[in-house]
């Protein structure tokens, strides 16, 4: 017998009080309720294998708590799930999720991992987002029930989409943990030859190096739109409003501009609310 969630007093999973802070908990809370605690499980783990990632410990340390998790990962995947993957089982059953998009949640982490990313070429940087974003789209649209083709575009797409448009957003706080994701060639191209983040993220052409990663966006954004159009409406509700919710982010970073001093682009519950009822989606 699966053993359900763990639950506080108030009925709340643990894995729900961990995505009730995330911007995608609106999206989420619209689903029926099987896909609705399958995705809180998703979510969970992302959260989990995020925050060892971020967590500024020793590397060595951050690893080592990965290489937890692949082994748990691998042994839920065999019949033996731990207390830590316990709560996964129902969900991959469910679902039908696959090993290899957990796991490659957790490669992802683990470049973050192995040294700080630091203006990656393009294909590093596209690798890097289908790891750490499309992967949990790949797990997402099962659940969300998306025949297999168009729901692996859809991840691929939407999943670029989103992560590009947090690198826009998060310069700032990503040079600040000695992070940069903007791409080699697009600082490059603007004449930008540091890698240093802090250098980078105070360069008068730091705009310039933006303009590329804003064009490739909106070219994901576009063609996930395109996908979610021909789909039927009950299997793209939520990701229609993380699609609304992420790109009205980013065209406000794109009206904000890189000039310092940059303050931290935000959708409001005002505009989700607006966002959910433009598309009917209570």
């Amino acid at each position: 017998m699966t053993a359900l969630p763990m639950q506080n007093a108030a009925g709340t999973s643990e894995s729900e009080q961990k995505v009730r802070k995330s911007s995608f908990y609106t999206a989420l809370r619209i689903l029926p309720a099987a896909q609705r605690e399958a995705m809180y499980e998703i979510y969970a783990f992302c959260r989990d294998v995020d925050d060892i990632a971020d967590d500024g410990g020793p590397r060595d340390q951050r690893q080592a708590d990965l290489q937890q998790w692949r082994s748990g990962i691998d042994a839920l995947f065999d019949g033996r799930p731990s207390a830590r993957t316990r709560s996964l089982q129902r969900p991959v059953e469910q679902f039908g999720l696959r090993r290899e998009d957990f796991q490659a949640v957790i490669d992802g982490m683990e470049m973050d991992i192995t040294g700080d990313i630091r203006a990656p070429d393009m294909a590093t940087l596209d690798l890097y987002c289908d790891r750490v974003a499309s992967a949990v789209g790949r797990l997402s649209v099962r659940v969300f029930g998306m025949g297999e083709s168009d729901g692996i575009a859809l991840a691929h797409h939407l999943g670029r989409a989103l992560q590009l448009t947090n690198i826009l957003r998060d310069i700032d706080e990503d040079a600040g943990i000695g992070r940069l994701y903007l791409p080699r060639e697009a600082l490059e191209q603007a004449g930008i030859m540091s890698s240093e983040p802090e250098e980078v993220v105070a360069h008068t052409a730091i705009g310039e190096a933006c303009k590329p990663v804003i064009a490739l966006a909106r070219t994901h954004f576009a063609e996930a739109d395109a996908i979610m159009n021909r789909s039927p409406r009950r299997q793209i509700r939520t990701p229609r409003l993380m699609y609304e919710a992420y790109h009205s982010i980013l065209e406000g970073v794109v009206r904000r501009g890189f000039a310092s001093p940059r303050e931290r682009v935000r959708i409001g519950k005002l505009r989700m609310i607006a966002l959910l009822l433009r598309h009917g989606l209570f």
